[in-house]
């Protein structure tokens, strides 16, 4: 079995999240992806965070109805930072035998060699990096560049802190997330301040 790892914070999630998890589990014939959201990712002090709870109910609805997407809450259960490390330990205890790969965008891909342990990560799973717009990979030589799969999705230039700021705005979020997103973002008053 294949399964690929989705992590991130989902502040919200969106539609260039799903696009680009749909072509990776197409180009690589993954069995299924799971999306697992951050409760206290170490890299983003994000002040317009919704609260894990709301995150994780918003994944939940974004990927409603896709057989190949689950979401897992381990890392909101999880206490203290959110790593990935830990993460992929867990996953691998829970489904022993299963190849995982992790997947990353190009923007976060650029920041790994910063994670936690992340020679244990690509020991245990094959990262798998797609391109986001504004984000090229260029170090060609470093290790952890030689161990990751690079895969082509469809551009969109869509992005999560531009979504909170439409919101504060009062504009629309439609077409930028899935409609049932929308409604919970607009429900609960989320990223207003």
């Amino acid at each position: 079995m294949n399964l690929g790892i989705f992590g991130g914070v989902f502040n919200p999630p969106h539609i260039g999240h799903l696009i680009a998890a749909q072509a990776v589990c197409e180009q690589l014939r993954l069995d299924k992806i799971y999306f697992v959201p951050a409760a206290d990712p170490p890299h983003r002090a994000d002040l317009s965070r919704a609260s894990a709870d709301h995150r994780l109910k918003m994944v939940r609805l974004a990927i409603a109805g896709n057989p190949s997407f689950e979401v897992s809450d381990i890392e909101i259960r999880r206490p203290g930072k959110s790593y990935t490390y830990d993460t992929i330990l867990t996953f691998g205890a829970l489904h022993p035998g299963t190849k995982l790969f992790l997947l990353l965008g190009s923007d976060n891909f650029a920041e790994f060699h910063t994670w936690r342990l992340p020679r244990e990560i690509i020991a245990r799973c094959e990262p798998v990096v797609f391109t986001r717009p504004g984000f090229e990979t260029t170090d060609t030589k470093s290790e952890f560049h030689r161990a990751a799969r690079f895969v082509n999705v469809p551009g969109v230039a869509i992005s999560a802190s531009d979504i909170r700021r439409r919101v504060k705005m009062g504009r629309s979020i439609r077409y930028f997330v899935t409609k049932e997103v929308e409604e919970y973002v607009l429900k609960h008053g989320l990223y207003r301040d």
